[in-house]
């Protein structure tokens, strides 16, 4: 093995991985785009996931650079509904009856669903059901929301329909730190939408938490944890925060640097290597880690703790690294074994809403439109990515099964590196490739290094809109 001063440890904030390859590595299909009844022609049906984006917000945050816009005006929602209930067709069509479709997990993101109304929200769960076959009462269903929009009536409406898993986005219980992040919201509404959430009888209750705020100290960091945890919430998301170009954070610090004589464009960028706000993060995750698994908690990767006990979060026989995912929506992925597709990205209110109108304008969702292949090595990568960075690991025999050889043999020079800065577990199973916990501490400086060149190459030419 190698020693650890020839691989010291890079910046521990560097990418968060909830996907590989990443949404800037896809690339528009052109002519040849394939039709998605070919897409799925030979693909495994029996154990879908189901994706329904709504891209709608009552605000943006500071810090989100997710494809979503603010408000909906001249009906779109319902003009938005229209065309998903289009797609649905076309997609279920495209799956054809000569294999057995089922759905064994499904969610509603955003965006945030509960923008819809109430009556919105009966007619998104019918498309899911009538139009695509899943059984909502039947397979685990998460759905997102915020504390504007997790009012009685929606969630009577999410319960009713088989929802088992409410994810619920409130980042601080600090009103000071709420404004910081650029998040307009005040506690007594937060803890109003809690009850709500609890009173709807949804089983699992998902509270997520942002750590690295500017002004944010240990305790008040303590203080938003012991603000959640009085809600026994089954689940915590901690998050570290992230400014991102095109981000309403990203451009106060664009203001700061043209104020300061300071370069601008890449200021986000260059903010989020800064040494100082990298130390406060990790110490901050450090104790919002210590804290949880002192208070029942266990954790599942370096953002998610589950209560103990708590009601597992997916179906038994689904797996994300190598089931296929059907998104519907024109912030939605799909995956097949052979080709990651949605539709177009930007982060840009402007651009987010051309794409959003054209969506709502077409008449034909019979073929992939953006997206990037994958091949064997990209499968492989995949594999490990989404594995390794859950806390219990990678079965190295499943991989050895599916692949035909141990991750060793594809990935020596990574995981010699990782076992060198001291991120592997060398007391795991034989056949368990696990992380320490100062691994899972730098899984956003991990994932990354696993990206193959080429998928390195097109992220960084994208020019983000």
């Amino acid at each position: 093995m190698s020693t650890p001063a020839a691989h010291p440890s890079p910046r521990p904030y560097q990418s968060y991985v909830y996907a590989y390859p990443h949404k800037t590595a896809y690339r528009p299909l052109g002519e040849d785009r394939p039709t998605l009844r070919k897409l799925w022609a030979n693909e495994r049906k029996d154990a879908l996931s189901l994706y329904v984006h709504i891209p709608f917000c009552e605000v943006r945050c500071g810090f989100c650079n997710l494809f979503t816009r603010i408000g909906a005006p001249d009906e779109l929602t319902g003009r938005y509904l229209d065309a998903l209930d289009r797609q649905a067709g076309a997609v279920r069509d495209a799956l054809g009856d000569d294999a057995p479709v089922r759905f064994a997990a499904a969610a509603f993101g955003g965006g945030t669903p509960t923008f819809l109304t109430a009556q919105e929200l009966e007619r998104l769960c019918g498309i899911a059901e009538k139009r695509m076959g899943a059984d909502l009462g039947a397979v685990p269903l998460s759905v997102e929301t915020s504390p504007a929009t997790a009012t009685p009536d929606r969630l009577a409406v999410l319960a009713g329909r088989g929802t088992t898993r409410i994810s619920i986005g409130v980042q601080s219980f600090v009103d000071a730190e709420a404004r910081a992040a650029v998040r307009p919201q005040r506690r007594a509404d937060v803890e109003a939408a809690l009850g709500h959430i609890r009173d709807s009888g949804i089983p699992v209750l998902n509270i997520d938490l942002i750590y690295g705020i500017d002004g944010q100290t240990e305790r008040t960091w303590l203080s938003s944890l012991d603000a959640a945890l009085a809600w026994q919430p089954e689940e915590l998301y901690l998050y570290p925060l992230y400014v991102r170009p095109l981000t309403g954070l990203g451009r106060l610090g664009d203001a700061a640097g043209t104020a300061a004589g300071e370069p601008t464009g890449d200021w986000a960028r260059d903010t989020a290597g800064d040494a100082a706000w990298d130390e406060q993060r990790l110490r901050l995750y450090r104790t919002g880690r210590d804290h949880l698994l002192a208070r029942g908690y266990e954790q599942v990767s370096m953002r998610m703790f589950r209560r103990a006990g708590a009601p597992p979060a997916a179906a038994d026989d689904y797996a994300c690294q190598t089931d296929g995912m059907i998104g519907l929506g024109c912030g939605a992925r799909s995956y097949t074994s052979a080709l990651h597709y949605s539709f177009d990205y930007a982060v840009d209110m402007r651009e987010i809403r051309g794409i959003i109108d054209g969506y709502t304008r077409s008449e034909d969702f019979s073929r992939a439109e953006v997206g990037r292949y994958v091949d064997a090595d990209e499968a492989r990568r995949r594999h490990l990515l989404q594995s390794l960075l859950q806390a219990e690991g990678m079965d190295v025999a499943g991989y050895r099964e599916r692949f035909g050889a141990d991750p060793a043999d594809h990935f020596r020079t990574e995981l010699e590196r990782f076992d060198a800065r001291g991120w592997l577990d060398g007391a795991a199973a034989p056949d368990r490739l696990r992380l320490t916990a100062e691994g899972l501490a730098h899984s956003d400086a991990l994932g990354p290094e696993l990206f193959s060149p080429a998928v390195r190459a097109a992220m960084a030419a994208y020019e983000l809109k």
